[in-house]
């Protein structure tokens, strides 16, 4: 612990960013090539009181550092940095700032929010032009001085789970386990509950293979959301790289955040981290000044080419980090590092990732992002997942990403909900969607696996509301219910949100099984978010980033008979996935042959793709080399029917003039029969899907 022992500092190595112990005493290093001059603050146990000053005393290849010996592990510390406060030349220094380093292991305490975090005087009619000289560190949070090296994972090894068994769970930390009974109250809504073997029984019972965790990086809650009663639920607005939300400390604090890893790679689970390396927490130049601003605006932050007063804003947030930049480049590498080689993740998914793809003159995925993450020995080994867009020009890049990159498929997520909503001329780009998006994937060597197929995730509506809402909900945002996506492609089928209409029901609950079989029975890497499995509704609201609450949360002790028959359905089509190599192809080149058939059992020829109400198809997959002795299927058959009528289809060749039953989604029908003879007539009731195998 700090005490109050005055400190001597000495000048220490720069070659090594931010806090490190080396059993002695603790180095510091901050990158920043236009400050004059940097002050470490220290501050007592509590965080409230500054004990101590002391200037970073050398500055070497634009990195300012010094060593104060004695100093150990769990000190409390901040900076301040000089400099010009000049916006008009891109500069914001304010000493009066105390400012988080942005390698900070550990951010304690919470912002309290005030004028004092302003840079600028906010009452001033010439706004961020003028200067602020307002303290900020009474109401600051803290950087907390952390030894990783004192850390053991002995026994823990990272799950071995190849690209083409792969399936994302994508969930909450808090939003999990808040409300989940069958983990202790002490532990809800933290990395220790995710961890407890309840939860962690639970999703290994699901069959998925990865776990993918909103962000949990630290971030503040805004205070325009905090005005309004509300909070950042999402954490999409990064304060720390390197740092764990403390918001999710169970009893063992950051110990917590490693058990839970330690327990999922126990059940061969592995851990995607949701990453924030496109903006930060600052926001646009009437933003605070919390870190990377005062530290060195002009270099880690894209401003505007001759205005540098205004920040490129190709994120939607107000800022854009500058990635073309050496260190700012190197701090988002030593963060994925850190997180992978102390925290032993296993990939991570990247929020707005076409960000990292872009140069000044635009992006390029030769780019030195991209470049670094292909040589890096470490992080070119995990998994890597693109949010391929932004807002900025050409920021649509679906498909566009490098080798070695998957990418969320938001062309899968929108053909599939007009095929099932029977919307007309969608039948040529599901049958591509179906199997694998090679129009976008099949080349430089990708693989089908490339393309993560979903049909829904946090944001926008869950799977229960996609079936149950014509229009978005989000009057409890406090925005008008003019915030989130309008092109939702949904359907209510009837009645707007929960009804007693019986037919209703059961039309909705068929549509969830066929867009979940759709889902699994794909090419590609298929990905859900938690709760889909069994129905989980946010009411309509289609944009819940600042619902902290029972809107957001799961609400386990509500699952309705339906909502556990689909979780069973969900776990036996993942395991089915799993057993059959034909449902899950890894290359494109694997000899498998692909006819998609008509309802008259005939192949779709071209002029068959051009009839817009030709909705109702059938794929035939074949691949030879498949061992039929040792239980694999050589021969699948899987039929669409999206229209709200049953369809007689002619059911195509196979050796041996029959198929074996293996799935469907008409339960209302349970008469379906085990076997079917080829050339003969199968009633494919409406909006349904069945699977039929190579038989026994």
């Amino acid at each position: 612990m700090v005490n109050t022992t005055d400190k001597h500092i000495t000048a220490g190595n720069w070659g090594v960013l931010g806090a490190n112990f080396d059993g002695e005493g603790v180095n510091f290093a901050l990158f920043s090539a236009h400050a004059e001059r940097v002050e470490l603050c220290l501050f007592d146990e509590t965080g409230a009181h500054e004990i101590q000053r002391l200037d970073l005393p050398e500055f070497t290849h634009e990195i300012w550092h010094g060593y104060v010996p004695g100093l150990k592990p769990d000190a409390l510390y901040g900076f301040r940095a000089h400099g010009p406060y000049d916006p008009s030349n891109g500069h914001r220094f304010n000493p009066n700032k105390l400012l988080l380093d942005p390698y900070a292991r550990e951010i304690v305490g919470n912002i309290e929010w005030s004028a004092a975090h302003f840079g600028y005087d906010i009452d001033s009619p010439e706004k961020d032009l003028s200067f602020n000289g307002l303290d900020s560190a009474a109401a600051m949070a803290k950087c907390r001085v952390v030894d990783p090296g004192a850390w053991t994972w002995t026994g823990d090894r990272h799950p071995t789970v190849s690209w083409s068994h792969t399936i994302f769970y994508e969930t909450h930390v808090k939003g999990f386990t808040q409300l989940n009974p069958a983990i202790p109250p002490e532990l809800r809504g933290t990395f220790e509950g995710l961890a407890h073997e309840k939860a962690v029984d639970y999703i290994k019972s699901l069959g998925v293979t990865s776990v993918e965790l909103l962000p949990i990086h630290a971030f503040p809650d805004e205070s325009y959301l905090l005005e309004k009663g509300l909070r950042n639920y999402w954490g999409y607005n990064t304060l720390g790289f390197f740092s764990p939300a403390s918001r999710y400390y169970g009893p063992r604090g950051l110990d917590g955040l490693r058990d839970m890893v330690r327990a999922f790679h126990d059940a061969n689970i592995e851990v995607i981290l949701d990453v924030v390396y496109n903006h930060t927490a600052e926001g646009n130049e009437l933003g605070p000044t919390l870190s990377f601003r005062g530290i060195d605006n002009f270099s880690y932050y894209r401003t505007l080419p001759g205005e540098p007063r205004y920040y490129i804003n190709d994120t939607g947030t107000g800022n854009t980090l500058n990635t073309s930049h050496p260190r700012v480049l190197q701090m988002v590498m030593d963060s994925l590092r850190y997180w992978v080689e102390c925290f032993h993740v296993d990939g991570f998914r990247f929020d707005l990732g076409t960000i990292l793809g872009r140069e000044p003159e635009g992006f390029d995925q030769r780019g030195g992002f991209f470049d670094a993450m292909t040589q890096d020995p470490v992080l070119s080994r995990v998994k890597l997942i693109g949010e391929p867009w932004d807002i900025g020009p050409g920021g649509y890049q679906v498909g566009g990403f490098p080798p070695g990159w998957a990418e969320w498929n938001d062309k899968y997520r929108d053909t599939l909900r007009d095929y099932w909503k029977n919307t007309p001329h969608t039948a040529p780009d599901f049958a591509t969607r179906v199997l694998g998006s090679g129009d976008l994937y099949d080349q430089r060597g990708r693989r089908v696996w490339a393309s993560v197929n979903f049909i829904a995730a946090h944001d926008g509506f869950t799977l229960n509301d996609l079936v149950s809402y014509e229009a978005k909900h989000n009057e409890a945002n406090g925005e008008n219910n003019n915030d989130g996506h309008n092109d939702n492609r949904s359907c209510n089928y009837g009645a707007e949100g929960p009804t007693d209409d019986n037919d209703i029901n059961t039309t909705r609950e068929r549509q969830k099984l066929n867009f979940m079989a759709t889902l699994l029975l794909s090419h590609g890497t298929p990905m859900f978010p938690a709760g889909d499995e069994f129905g989980r509704s946010q009411m309509g609201n289609n944009n819940a980033y600042c619902q902290d609450n029972e809107l957001s949360w799961l609400h386990w002790e509500e699952i309705l008979p339906s909502g556990k028959q689909l979780t069973h359905i969900v776990s036996e089509l993942i395991a089915m996935r799993k057993a059959q190599p034909l449902l899950r192809r890894d290359n494109w080149r694997d000899g498998t042959a692909i006819t998609w058939i008509n309802a008259g059992g005939g192949e779709q020829l071209p002029e068959h793709w051009q009839e817009g109400f030709g909705m109702t198809l059938g794929v035939h997959l074949h691949q030879p080399g498949l061992d039929m002795q040792n239980g694999l299927w050589s021969d699948a058959l899987i039929l669409f029917n999206p229209s709200d009528a049953a369809v007689d289809f002619v059911i195509p060749p196979v050796s041996g003039d029959r198929w074996q039953l293996a799935f469907s989604t008409d339960t209302l029908f349970p008469k379906v029969p085990n076997l079917v003879r080829t050339e003969t007539t199968f009633e494919l009731h409406a909006r349904s899907l069945t699977l039929f195998r190579s038989p026994d």
